[in-house]
């Protein structure tokens, strides 16, 4: 294998390393780090790896480097990371202090740092070290990876996911009370007594999948109509994981009583609700709606990822959801039961 075949093999394996620590190390980034070495008979082997686990823990780099078996690592290592490493004291020492006390020799890594107490600062020391710095390999996959801290970092805002339910003819809900509760009363009552009212669409995996998802974001908004109508509690009860930051928007400022834990916003558009978000430093929002929040949303374009829960079950008359917006294939994500 050649060398750059070498760094996007381990580059690789960082990333899987670092996709561990979704939803649990908000609003860090996701990283992972291995440290490789050559053997005598030239090939490579892994001397340590790690990855950031949990927020105020030690980064990717600091659990490899400070594994039991980190007497693997030599000299002539090269340590591998998917993220520009720290150079700054914050919840934890600088990774990048580490490093050169490790004596590694060559820092491979996938992204720059766009964070301004980091950006830049940390390849300086390594190279001011005498290390060999090695960027941008694997860079878009790296980007992908933590899409969430990228468009908080460079735009500024939460990174968007619109989210709803809708029947097989596209409906969101019926048209009166009377048959919303008869189709809930014939759905799978194992969802349990505390389901929101919008579930019965939902089959039993598409509601473990959703409360999955919510797990992985930093905060899920609805507005006040959901809200006065649905008594939602936004927690992810059917999945074992950190529960999302909920949110109401109160545009027209009709409720009272909001839970304490819950964040009460009364911003009249996406844009300054978008600014809320981030300086409340949220990364990322899953937007349940309803109808009118969420074409508010699409209608901005201030949005980047779709995921649709499709029922097998018609309709036939109602809340139309809404129609599905453009956007690139690999950011539409439709359930079927």
């Amino acid at each position: 294998m050649t060398q750059e075949e070498i760094d996007i093999m381990y580059m690789r394996r960082c990333l899987q390393l670092a996709a561990n620590g979704l939803g649990r190390v908000r609003p860090n980034p996701l990283v992972g780090c291995v440290v490789a070495r050559q053997v005598e008979n030239g090939e490579w082997r892994v001397g340590s790896e790690g990855y950031h686990q949990e927020y105020g823990h030690n980064h990717a780099e600091r659990n490899a480097l400070l594994r039991d078996y980190s007497s693997l690592i030599t000299h002539h290592s090269s340590l591998y990371v998917n993220l520009e490493p720290c150079s700054h004291f914050g919840k934890t020492p600088p990774c990048a202090d580490l490093i050169i006390e490790k004596g590694i020799k060559r820092v491979v890594c996938c992204n720059d740092d766009p964070n301004p107490l980091v950006a830049g600062k940390g390849f300086r020391k390594l190279e001011e070290a005498g290390i060999e710095v090695v960027r941008h390999v694997l860079e878009e996959e790296g980007r992908e990876l933590n899409r969430r801290f990228f468009t908080f970092m460079e735009q500024k805002r939460p990174y968007v996911i619109l989210k709803w339910a809708e029947s097989s003819d596209g409906f969101m809900a019926p048209s009166s009370q009377s048959k919303l509760k008869e189709q809930k009363e014939s759905s799978d009552s194992s969802l349990g007594s505390d389901c929101n009212k919008k579930y019965w669409l939902s089959s039993q995996r598409q509601n473990r999948l959703n409360h999955r998802w919510r797990t992985e974001e930093a905060a899920i908004l609805v507005g006040s109509e959901t809200y006065l109508a649905d008594a939602p509690t936004l927690t992810p009860r059917h999945y074992i994981g950190p529960a999302p930051q909920p949110i109401v928007l109160d545009r027209r400022n009709r409720l009272t009583n909001v839970p304490p834990h819950w964040l009460h916003l009364n911003t009249k558009t996406v844009e300054k609700t978008l600014e809320a978000l981030y300086e409340a430093k949220l990364q990322s929002v899953i937007v349940e709606g309803g109808r009118q929040i969420l074409d508010a949303f699409i209608e901005s374009g201030l949005y980047d990822e779709v995921r649709i829960l499709r029922s097998p079950q018609a309709l036939g008359s109602g809340l139309k959801a809404p129609e599905v917006p453009k956007i690139a294939p690999d950011r539409l994500t439709i359930v079927e039961p």
